[in-house]
């Protein structure tokens, strides 16, 4: 299931979103989404969203979202010191 939505451009999408305590609103609390999910939509963190604003009292403040390639090109480095162990 994962393979096949990375290969249809799903990227592992972190959402930091900043909501305002029920009691305290001058208060903020920060929450962590991830799923897979494909830019600029995000039909599952839209998803997420309404859920949020239909279902948890805490008002939204703000949602911060970084994206990353699961699938990739592997990094090559070269090593910069060679030690030879007797």
């Amino acid at each position: 299931m994962t393979l096949r939505l990375q290969l249809h451009d799903y990227r592992l999408t972190t959402a930091e979103i900043l909501y305002r305590l029920p009691d305290h609103p001058v208060l903020l609390q920060t929450y962590i989404w991830q799923d897979l999910d494909i830019a600029p939509a995000y039909p599952e963190l839209r998803r997420f969203l309404d859920f949020w604003t239909r279902s948890i009292e805490g008002r939204l403040h703000s949602v911060r979202v970084a994206q990353q390639g699961l699938i990739a090109a592997p990094a090559i480095r070269h090593a910069g010191t060679c030690l030879t162990l007797h």
